[in-house]
């Protein structure tokens, strides 16, 4: 039994040696202590529902916080995406303003050889040739011995070089 005195049935221990046993006097106690129990279960049972109504609450604030990260984390995107648009919006812009300027330098002077030449394109070399003796030439340059224009011609003459070297050496040893 329940030693708070104020719940009903309760009984302090000199209270229950003096009683005496009877069914009625028991029936009594033991509807007490239902009645005791159906409290405490009762108790109990709200302070599990308060529990768990304080869970629900976390867990929907969890949640938000959650939600919040992650919109936080999609405008972030939306605002890296729109100013790497925005980068390349001015590159292009930069890009055509330097191709305009490049055209209107090289179209300064036409001449026959130019407009005549076919295949020119951007090759700075086709250019010089096409400008004829008016375009400045450096001393230096012209002294200089100019490679093939093709890195695929460097290639192929390093793997000759390096199998005349190996048949070189194989001839050598033996």
């Amino acid at each position: 039994m329940s030693q708070d005195p104020e719940k009903p049935g309760a009984l302090s221990a000199s209270e229950q040696a003096t009683e005496e046993w009877s069914p009625d006097s028991e029936r009594a106690r033991a509807e007490a202590r239902g009645a005791e129990l159906r409290e405490e279960l009762a108790i109990t049972d709200e302070r599990r529902a308060e529990e768990e109504e304080a869970k629900a609450e976390q867990a929907v604030a969890d949640a938000q916080e959650e939600e919040s990260k992650k919109e936080r984390k999609r405008r972030e995107a939306e605002e890296r995406a729109q100013a790497a648009a925005e980068e390349a919006e001015r590159a292009r812009a930069a890009a055509t303003a330097k191709a305009e300027e490049a055209r209107s330098q090289a179209s300064g002077a036409v001449s026959g050889a130019a407009v005549a030449s076919p295949g020119r394109g951007d090759d700075p070399k086709a250019l010089a040739s096409a400008a004829g003796p008016s375009a400045p030439r450096s001393t230096a340059s012209s002294e200089a011995v100019e490679g093939p224009e093709k890195p695929e011609l460097y290639v192929a003459a390093a793997f000759v070089g390096a199998f005349l070297f190996a048949r070189i050496l194989k001839k050598i040893a033996e």
